[in-house]
């Protein structure tokens, strides 16, 4: 069934005296169904009354646009009706009077028995027909806010818009005033979207309750449904087992949101642009470092462009990048080998490694601005999860790739006749010792997909499968040696142990997560606070030059650079052909997006991907699940930071659906929802749920590489 009101993309912007403007709410969508009452909170200045008003037609959007059973509000209509805290009644006119107006107004075509009948009827819903006749001086403030909702609800609107209706009342006022608005609602059908501060209330009156962020730029940052059923009791909601884990949700975003503005503000404050001196010491640095690893060089010159906040010369001119070879560093070698950078005057030094535990230390320790990591890295660091056991502030601004992970399992395990998961199974089933698989390391996006993939199985992790961490380099010699049994890793890899004969691909991730995020940009959040010029200019040639990598005509151009030694080497071309040979005797296929770098979305930052892989940490027992999900997502995803390496890359800013997303094993996850979401997975986890504590803010130091 359609909803009755889809906010679609809309944005609001308020000029000011000064020229400037103010964004007051950004990219907001959401869906009301017909009969719904949905609630609205967050703290003062988040644009809650702002939305209301746009639903009401008093206010236009700047963009996007608001659909009401498919025709755009553009204005005012009878088909909706506001009820504002401060009553809006005439003292010279009687209750009757008061109401009487809105009707002969609003539904002039019924004869005057009829409305007086309808006037009555809704003076009668409030409980107001002794009142009738007095005037607004006489009466209580509940009592005029129920002639301000009899008269809302007497010219029949499909939806009702409560903005604080009772925001003025004493609290017994307002809590007899809330239980009758829920019946009246209720008993007249009316869709409804409240306004409101008070948890409590939101709680007890409302379907679903949408949470906005602080403005200015306020969006939409969670929706809690209220799964408690109808009729509702204040009494009975107050002693239902899950109402106080929900008002704790509502609580907690609260102060989420609060800790959020203030760790903004401490950012501005202790953040300086880098000197000049500090720059050319970073760059005698790392031009030291480049030297002794052998890793390629860029520079550029030319003036950078693009938005606002990220306009001019970089604010810091190098940016030394670590990262691990493989097919997903195609955009850092296509950027720097096709002179992407010669807009932006930055200094790039790619510094390769062989181990991910040492590149992550480096960029702690402030060897490097920047790296190209693992999707998990960003999280795992900023909690603490990672190597380095204390929580260190990362940020990821960009997905550098998406896909490109298989299992490649020994070819022994092939001839034995294990050919798909069943078999696998079976065979784990009849023996005792487990399964060994390699991953690039530990807590990383492949062994999350394959911990997923396995369990959905059927297969005992503890007693089955065994996983090490290995560095890529050295998985196709262990594979030779025995030393393992498999393992998970990207096509580069895969493709050498096929072309040797050494294995075979028993699943590609598309086969569990197609669309994954694989490989994402990180730095400290310190780091991007002072540099955002050269964060965006890095973004934005990763952009660009991952869009010529999606294109098929630069397959062969791609191949050239990749095979280059400082990058992948001659055997780069096995793993960039269009047919990927599975190493089973079967006729190689195409795998479309198999290794994806622009398309479908793919740069986004997106904290519901975020949230799914922290559903995982605490699934597998590695951290409770953090209630404070949305402070740790809005502090690690930076959309911001996106966006302006978006519109420099000259694209247009794209943003993540709110919609639930699907495995291949089908089971919904919604970002709103995770807990859910792994009560309903095969081993029906229930994990426990603590606050995480966050990185406090410091300064960004940069330090010499070895």
């Amino acid at each position: 069934m359609p909803a009755l009101v889809t906010v679609d993309d809309v944005s609001k912007v308020f000029p000011l005296e000064d020229g400037g403007s103010y964004v007051a709410l950004k990219d907001i969508d959401l869906e009301i169904n017909e009969g719904e009452f949905i609630s609205l909170i967050g703290h003062s200045g988040c644009g809650k009354s702002t939305l209301l008003n746009l639903l009401a037609g008093l206010n236009e959007a700047s963009s996007g646009g608001i659909l009401m059973d498919g025709r755009q509000i553009t204005e005012p209509g009878p088909d909706r009706m506001v009820v504002f805290q401060n009553y809006s009644l005439l003292p010279w006119q009687t209750v009757r009077e008061n109401v009487n107006l809105a009707v002969a107004n609003v539904l002039r075509s019924l004869p005057e028995p009829e409305r007086t009948k309808l006037v009555d009827e809704k003076l009668k819903m409030v409980g107001l027909s002794a009142a009738a006749d007095k005037y607004p001086k006489e009466l209580s403030g509940g009592m005029k806010q129920r002639v301000a909702i009899a008269r809302a609800l007497a010219i029949q609107p499909r939806l009702l818009l409560l903005d604080e209706p009772f925001g003025a009342l004493d609290a017994l006022t307002r809590g007899n005033l809330q239980q009758q608005l829920m019946q009246i609602c209720q008993q007249a059908g009316v869709t409804t979207v409240m306004v409101t501060h008070d948890v409590d209330e939101a709680l007890l009156l409302s379907d679903r309750v949408v949470m906005l962020t602080n403005g200015p730029e306020a969006g939409i940052g969670q929706i809690l449904p209220v799964p408690l059923a109808r009729p509702r009791e204040r009494l009975a909601v107050m002693e239902h087992p899950d109402y106080y884990q929900l008002r704790s949700e509502l609580i907690g975003f609260l102060q989420q949101q609060r800790r959020l503005k203030q760790r903004t503000a401490e950012l501005a404050r202790t953040q300086a642009p880098a000197s000049g001196a500090a720059q050319a010491n970073g760059a005698a640095n790392a031009s030291g470092a480049a030297n002794a690893s052998g890793a390629a060089k860029a520079t550029g010159s030319a003036k950078a462009t693009g938005t606002a906040k990220a306009t001019g010369a970089p604010s810091s001119a190098l940016v030394r990048l670590g990262f691990m070879p493989g097919i997903d560093i195609a955009p850092l070698a296509l950027a720097i080998e096709q002179g992407l950078y010669d807009q932006s005057q930055l200094k790039i030094q790619p510094v390769p490694f062989r181990n991910w535990e040492v590149l992550e230390q480096n960029l702690i320790d402030g060897k490097l601005e920047a790296a190209i990591t693992a999707a998990t890295t960003p999280l795992a660091l900023t909690m603490g999860l990672s190597h380095h056991p204390s929580p260190w502030a990362a940020i990821t601004p960009l997905t550098v790739s998406r896909n490109g992970n298989a299992l490649c399992l020994s070819r022994r395990l092939l001839d034995l006749g294990l050919k798909d998961p069943a078999s696998l199974r079976s065979w784990l089933d009849s023996r005792d010792r487990p399964l060994t698989l390699a991953v690039p390391q530990r807590r990383g996006i492949a062994e999350l997909l394959l911990r997923h993939w396995f369990c959905q199985g059927g297969i005992d992790l503890e007693r089955q499968l065994n996983f090490v961490a290995l560095s890529p380099t050295l998985m196709v010699g262990a594979l030779r040696t025995e030393a393992i049994d498999g393992f998970c890793a990207g096509r580069y890899r895969v493709a050498e142990a096929v072309e040797d004969r050494l294995g075979w691909v028993m699943a590609t991730d598309l086969e569990i997560w197609s669309g994954h995020p694989e490989k994402v940009l990180t730095c400290a959040e310190s780091w991007a606070a002072g540099h955002p010029d050269t964060l965006a200019a890095l973004g934005a040639a990763l952009i660009r030059a991952g869009a010529r990598c999606d294109d098929s005509d630069q397959r062969g151009m791609l191949t050239k650079v990749l095979s280059q030694p400082q990058w992948l080497g001659t055997r780069a071309a096995i793993a960039l052909q269009r047919q990927f040979d599975l190493g089973t005797g079967a006729t190689p296929t195409q795998l479309l997006r198999f290794n994806q770098f622009h398309a479908d979305r793919c740069h986004l930052p997106n904290p519901a991907e975020g949230a799914w892989i922290l559903s995982q940490f605490s699934r597998w027992g590695w951290s409770p699940f953090p209630s404070n999900r949305v402070e740790l997502l809005t502090q690690v995803y930076r959309a911001d930071l996106y966006a302006q390496a978006m519109e420099l890359a000259g694209y247009a800013n794209l943003r993540p659906s709110r919609q639930a997303f699907t495995l291949a094993d089908g089971i919904p996850f919604h970002q709103d929802n995770p807990l859910a979401y792994l009560k309903a997975l095969p081993d029906q986890v229930v994990p426990a749920l603590a606050s995480v504590r966050l990185p406090a803010v410091t300064d960004y130091i940069s330090t010499p590489a070895p």
